[in-house]
């Protein structure tokens, strides 16, 4: 259990920073290093491999393997979320507005006319709140994480002899 919660605060931690760091620099309000905040899904990776490891050392065979991974990801998800809304209440309430104005710029840009544009503002007019995005992080977190473990716990993992 400790190896699941040290892989999730890991994974919490090292998100955070990236997501600081685009915040912090202007990069997640630019429309092409926007793209650069997906490297959380390689943070997310990494750390999932790494923990799985740990707990294999334990004797994890698959099953408990997946079920640590996916720990991994609920630990460092919720973790996520709560940074998240701390990050764009109070740190910088600014963060959403100025990114969903870039990604409506873009949407403007896409040649959608008519109902198909008013749509796509409409989606992302939804999405573009703090909670949206914190709760966005959190499943995508836990989401990555069941998959990682899925494929990961079949080469990662205590096999008996």
């Amino acid at each position: 259990m400790k190896e699941i919660i040290k892989a999730g605060i890991l994974l919490a931690v090292l998100v955070a920073v990236w997501t600081y760091v685009m915040a912090f620099t202007g990069w997640i309000a630019d429309p092409v290093l926007f793209n650069l905040f997906w490297l959380v899904i390689l943070i997310n990776i990494v750390v999932v491999v790494l923990g799985l490891r740990w707990t294999a050392a334990l004797g994890y065979g698959y099953g408990k393997q997946v079920g640590a991974g996916t720990g991994m990801g609920v630990v460092g998800g919720v973790l996520i979320f709560l940074n998240s809304l701390l990050l764009t209440t109070v740190i910088q309430p600014d963060l959403v507005e100025r990114v969903h104005a870039m990604q409506a710029d873009l949407v403007r840009g896409s040649g959608l006319t008519g109902a198909d544009l008013d749509a796509a503002l409409a989606q992302l007019e939804a999405s573009s709140t703090p909670m949206a995005q914190a709760v966005a992080g959190l499943l995508g977190t836990v989401g990555t994480s069941l998959v990682v473990s899925l494929i990961a716990a079949i080469f990662i993992r205590h096999r008996s002899r």
